[in-house]
């Protein structure tokens, strides 16, 4: 069944994105896409709306879900230096985390989940490097990656013998 979705009002575009971020809040990350969806159909390159629409994709890892290709695509629309690496860095931070917390330290997982959370920890750095003064969000999100390796010390690169296992298999 198809229907033809709604159109917001220019007006009120600002009322539906404090609205998706209540529905964040309230852990319903569908439910605030959705309106994020809702709001890029009027405005398709609304910066705010972008970047509620990753946050809200990202919070659907923990769901189970895997929105990381759409949050590529999203992310890549950011015009802001600081926002495409933070927000990039973010999604992944959260990807790497959700699949540690549902698939633990088996070997194939801890290596990708190492991955990830590296590539997340570079991404901070950049962001870092271009950040607004008085902003120390990627300085946080840094320290959070570093601390989760630091607590997880299972979770390692790839060694070559096991590459070469992998690979022999």
């Amino acid at each position: 069944m198809t229907f033809e979705l709604k159109k917001l009002t220019h007006e009120g575009i600002d009322s539906a994105l404090s609205k998706a971020e209540r529905y964040r809040l309230l852990n319903e990350p569908a439910e605030a896409a959705s309106i994020c969806r809702d709001v890029l159909a009027v405005e398709a390159d609304h910066q705010p709306a972008l970047v509620a629409l990753v946050l809200s994709l990202s919070d659907q890892y923990a769901h189970g879900a895997d929105p990381s290709k759409e949050i590529d695509v999203l992310t890549a629309r950011l015009t802001d230096p600081y926002e495409k690496a933070y927000y990039a860095g973010l999604a992944l931070e959260r990807r790497a985390k959700a699949l540690f917390r549902q698939r633990g330290a088996n070997v194939g997982t801890r290596h990708t989940v190492h991955a990830w959370v590296h590539r997340a920890m570079h991404l901070f750095e950049q962001a870092e490097a271009v950040r607004p003064p008085g902003n120390d969000e990627p300085l946080l999100r840094w320290n959070a990656c570093a601390r989760f390796l630091m607590q997880h010390p299972g979770i390692c690169q790839e060694t070559d013998e096991e590459r070469v296992a992998v690979m022999s298999e």
